[in-house]
């Protein structure tokens, strides 16, 4: 009881010295007029231009979404570039490797399936299809095509963007990096496959069958 008590107390304290701060900026501003209108003018400005551009870029994205295999050959020759541009500078490694590493995790989203059977796996929860004759269900991944591609280019923009500041290139041995991102790579798609094989799933899905002809002959058109 005398805890709350003292909580209580704390807080009405707290309430009134925010009160008379915020009291004694707004005495601070009222004799500038022309500088409170100029300043709510530029707020105002800049929260339509803020919403102006939130727009431009939304649209931007859904105009790119379609267009699969040229935005993974921008994404892949802005990573190459990244490369180029950290082999030119002999700099800037940690930032490699972290980039590499971030790119692993996103990659291994993208094979996984959203609902993990290891956590759904009984006779009463949804299975992924493990035979011909089954009802079709398509792989929904964790991570999709899309997310996994702004993913990786906005993250590829942020580390070019570091390798403009001297205080991310700290000085490392980097055949070490190399060989450990080459074992962690090596142990984490081992272990993926394994996932794979021992639920029986693939994570590319081409299509749902299609049956030929209206009369109903039960041939099944196999996705190409």
């Amino acid at each position: 009881m005398l805890g709350t008590n003292c909580i209580k107390v704390l807080d009405s304290l707290k309430c009134a010295y925010h009160s008379q701060v915020c009291q004694v900026y707004l005495d601070m501003w009222t004799p500038h007029h022309m500088s409170r209108w100029i300043f709510t003018c530029l707020l105002l400005v800049f929260l339509v231009l803020r919403v102006f551009l939130q727009e431009m870029y939304q649209s931007l994205l859904d105009d790119v979404t379609p267009y699969h295999k040229s935005r993974w050959v921008f994404a892949a020759l802005l990573v190459l570039g990244f490369l180029a541009r950290v082999f030119l500078l002999q700099g800037w490694y940690i930032i490699t490797y972290a980039l590499g590493i971030y790119h692993l995790n996103l990659f291994i989203a993208f094979l996984s399936p959203k609902i993990d059977p290891a956590l759904d796996y009984d006779d009463d929860g949804p299975e992924l299809p493990t035979r011909a004759n089954e009802e079709f269900r398509p792989f929904i991944r964790r991570l999709p095509e899309f997310k996994f591609w702004y993913s990786v280019t906005k993250s590829t923009v942020i580390a070019v963007i570091c390798t403009f500041f001297d205080c991310f290139n700290i000085p490392v041995f980097w055949p070490i990096l190399v060989m450990y991102f080459i074992t962690l790579t090596c142990i984490t798609m081992k272990r993926q496959i394994k996932h794979m094989i021992k639920y029986r799933y693939l994570p590319f899905t081409h299509g749902k069958p299609k049956y030929q002809g209206h009369e109903d002959t039960g041939k099944v058109i196999s996705p190409k």
